[in-house]
């Protein structure tokens, strides 16, 4: 029986990682392949043009202005998100009255997080739909309530002053409540004495927060970091459905200019897979900095 497990795993194993390799690995090595050529998806041509759609990448500013949107993306949505994320918890953990039961959360709890959580049952279509009703210059909720109290509602998803921001505004909303709940059933398994301690010495929430809290849920903060990350490097689908880039280019995000660039009126494939090795390697790095720039010594607790 001992020499038989061998044949079984390898039954188990085999037909997974080939289904991986040949739907998950092969487009990834073929996209860096195509990245050389000037392949324009449809035709059976592919040239060999080296590293000319990088060149061309280099002064491309429809592309930078893209990359310029993630980086802001990059730098507001995870910071924004993990500090709502945090507060929330901790008003639903330990932001009741303190009593005879200790730290308790705030009435209510149970509530709270079904309507924090709410938006992650919805795919992120029906989101970018719901949203785009409520920005909507003339029938939106927004600007009807802002009509209600005397004032000029602006056109929203029409204004490139606004666009940009009533997007990220969106996927700050959509992703917190996951983060509230993961925060909570993380803060749920320090142990409450811990708190009781801290506020038993004169500690402020706010205190709490900052210097017990946070350094004992850094490993979980750490993986939210990453995750909200990668999220802000794509964006895609809520963009093409809200603002498709628009209004000129003021929403742009490098995914959908890759979309774009491949199944546009050009369909310059070659070119599009050069977009995405740069954008494979700006998300690989940024996975890597994050985690060596969030690394630090385990708090351990008993």
């Amino acid at each position: 029986m001992r020499h038989g497990k061998y044949p079984l795993i390898v039954t188990f194993l085999v037909p997974p990682l080939l289904l991986y390799g040949i739907f998950v690995l092969s487009p990834y090595l073929q996209a860096f392949q195509i990245s050389t050529t000037n392949w324009l998806g449809y035709s059976a041509e592919a040239d060999f043009v080296g590293l000319e759609n990088f060149a061309t990448l280099l002064r491309d500013g429809y592309v930078w202005n893209a990359i310029k949107n993630n980086a802001i993306l990059l730098l507001v949505l995870p910071l924004v998100t993990i500090g709502l994320g945090l507060f929330f918890a901790t008003m639903l953990n330990m932001g009741g009255r303190r009593g005879r039961a200790g730290v308790v959360g705030v009435t209510g709890t149970a509530a709270y997080r079904l309507i924090y959580f709410f938006p992650q049952v919805l795919s992120v279509v029906i989101i970018a739909i719901i949203w785009r009703e409520v920005y909507h210059p003339n029938n939106g909720l927004l600007n009807a309530s802002l009509g209600a109290l005397g004032i000029n509602g602006p056109s929203w998803l029409g204004d490139p002053r606004f666009a940009f921001w009533c997007v990220l505004a969106v996927l700050i909303w959509s992703n917190v409540g996951f983060y509230v709940v993961l925060f909570g059933a993380a803060m749920q398994a320090i142990p409450r004495d811990i708190y009781e301690a801290v506020m038993l010495d004169g500690a402020s929430r706010f205190v709490t927060l900052f210097k017990v809290t946070i350094p004992l849920l850094w490993d979980t903060v750490q993986v939210a970091w990453i995750y909200l990350a990668i999220a802000a490097l794509d964006g895609f689908i809520l963009v093409q459905l809200m603002t498709n880039g628009g209004p000129n280019f003021s929403s742009d995000v490098i995914g959908l200019r890759m979309y774009d660039t491949a199944f546009g009126s050009e369909t310059k494939f070659g070119y599009a897979s050069a977009i995405g090795v740069v954008m494979f390697f700006l998300t690989l790095s940024v996975a890597v900095l994050a985690l060596r720039a969030a690394r630090r010594d385990r708090i351990e607790y008993s």
